[in-house]
């Protein structure tokens, strides 16, 4: 019996959202995602889509089509965020308020080194929006949270 070649370990996080298909392009239109496929289900909503961002690929469900999963909208909070290292932090930001999304944080120079910045997308997922801008150690990390009057 042959035995198959195992793929490589990949991590696809898995969004379960009310409306797909607009989620789809908002992501577009925010954060420059590409479609790779779409399944749908047999009452029009989504049952599986593949979108990619950068170099990541990202699944997409409507809400009741994989199982006891909940959107952000249905618990009312999200329970978790996605990180997006992007070359231009500001454009991106930009262009993801411009699509609809509520920021929750604005830009900023952070004491870790990257400009960085959060979103909600309509759909309730939060998005941090991160340029690295400089490396920092952690002696010099110290120094900053001192010097703004946080723990060191």
């Amino acid at each position: 019996m042959a035995t198959a070649t195992p793929s490589p370990l990949r991590l696809i996080p898995h969004l379960i959202v009310r409306g797909a298909p607009a989620a789809i392009d908002f992501y577009k239109r925010a954060f420059d995602a590409i479609e790779l496929s779409r399944i749908p289900a047999p009452d029009g909503s989504i049952a599986h889509a593949v979108i990619q961002i950068g170099d990541a690929q990202l699944f997409l469900a409507d809400e009741g089509a994989v199982g006891p999963t909940r959107s952000p909208a249905s618990l009312g909070a999200a329970t978790s965020s996605i990180m997006l290292y992007v070359a231009d932090a500001d454009a991106v930001y930009a262009r993801a308020l411009a699509a609809g999304a509520e920021p929750l944080a604005p830009l900023a120079d952070m004491i870790w080194g990257d400009r960085w910045g959060m979103v909600r997308d309509p759909f309730g997922h939060v998005w941090q929006i991160a340029t690295h801008v400089e490396d920092v150690s952690p002696a010099e990390m110290e120094r900053r949270m001192r010097a703004l009057g946080g723990p060191a």
